[in-house]
């Protein structure tokens, strides 16, 4: 039993949910480092000979330690969250954690310099222990979430596979070209909410956009709105604006914007109102008629800025 420690109870198991393993390269022999480098791959990928992949990953989520990395009495380590799982009772040994920090393993970790998580992606970045998780966050080369509105798709990837995913998966229209008119249509115009149309893509200029249409409360008003999310990244999604027009009667209504990077969401976009926005009265005098169906035409166009 180490000195001042006490037993206590045994303690959950958690799965392992490990992101990273971590293959070792030989400077050379010539070379001069001040810090070290671990190339990190895939979880299938090659684990460090030396021990340094088991050092700084926690024992219980698997995951990579970060500052304050706890100790028990007998030196076994944890992540902070862990810890609190635990109820502050080392998953190795079950002693009490106390509140012992590993010092010399932070230390260590701020030692080193690591390929972003994204490198298979095409990010080349080689980054400080500790800057590591913040730029992935916001990383170019990270993911995108499926783009279909109306349902809860969890696939994740690069704009390719995305567009494969929406064609085949989700039976999305893909069409070429910067123009578009489009026509909606429902029997009942009273059944607003949570309404979505089918998503169509667009490309042009060698990129691909979305077009959203629905019907939802904004507040106790029933709205209608359209609007457009470019697939890729904001910084590239500036370089391009759209605009959307509605009318009958001699009357229009004309919006024009920036397309929303798909990095934000579906409902980030339509809760922001940019774009399109119809009340639902203004939308039945647009479609004519009785007025006791929906019966809108949008028209759009998408070029590039100079």
């Amino acid at each position: 039993m180490a000195p001042g420690g006490s037993a206590c109870k045994e303690v959950e198991s958690y799965p392992a949910v490990a992101d990273y393993a971590i293959a070792t390269t030989k400077p050379e022999s010539n070379s001069v480092t001040t810090k070290s480098s671990f190339g990190f791959v895939g979880k299938h990928g090659i684990h460090s000979n030396n021990g340094v992949y088991e050092l700084l990953e926690c024992p219980v989520c698997k995951n990579l330690m970060y500052p304050p990395i706890h100790q028990c009495p007998n030196g076994h380590t944890l992540c902070l969250n862990c810890k609190n799982r635990v109820h502050n009772c080392c998953p190795s040994c079950r002693y009490d954690l106390g509140n012992i920090r590993c010092l010399a393993l932070e230390r260590f970790a701020e030692s080193l310099e690591l390929p972003c998580k994204y490198h298979s992606l095409g990010c080349h970045e080689i980054l400080p222990y500790y800057s590591k998780l913040k730029h992935e966050q916001h990383c170019r080369f990270r993911p995108y979430n499926c783009p279909y509105a109306g349902s809860d798709c969890s696939i994740t990837g690069d704009i390719p596979t995305l567009i494969a995913h929406l064609k085949d998966d989700h039976k999305v229209d893909m069409h070429d070209g910067c123009t578009f008119n489009h026509r909606y249509v429902k029997l009942n115009p009273h059944e607003v909410e949570n309404a979505t149309w089918m998503l169509t893509v667009f490309k042009c200029f060698g990129k691909q956009f979305c077009l959203h249409f629905e019907a939802f409360q904004m507040g106790m008003a029933p709205v209608y709105m359209a609007f457009l999310r470019f697939m890729g990244d904001d910084s590239e999604a500036k370089k391009f604006s759209y605009c959307l027009e509605v009318g009958a009667n001699g009357r229009k209504l004309t919006w024009q914007g920036i397309p929303r990077s798909i990095r934000d969401s579906h409902r980030k976009v339509r809760d922001s109102q940019d774009g399109l926005v119809i009340q639902r009265n203004l939308a039945l005098y647009f479609s004519g008629g009785d007025r006791q169906e929906l019966k809108l035409r949008v028209t759009g166009r998408i070029w590039k800025e100079a």
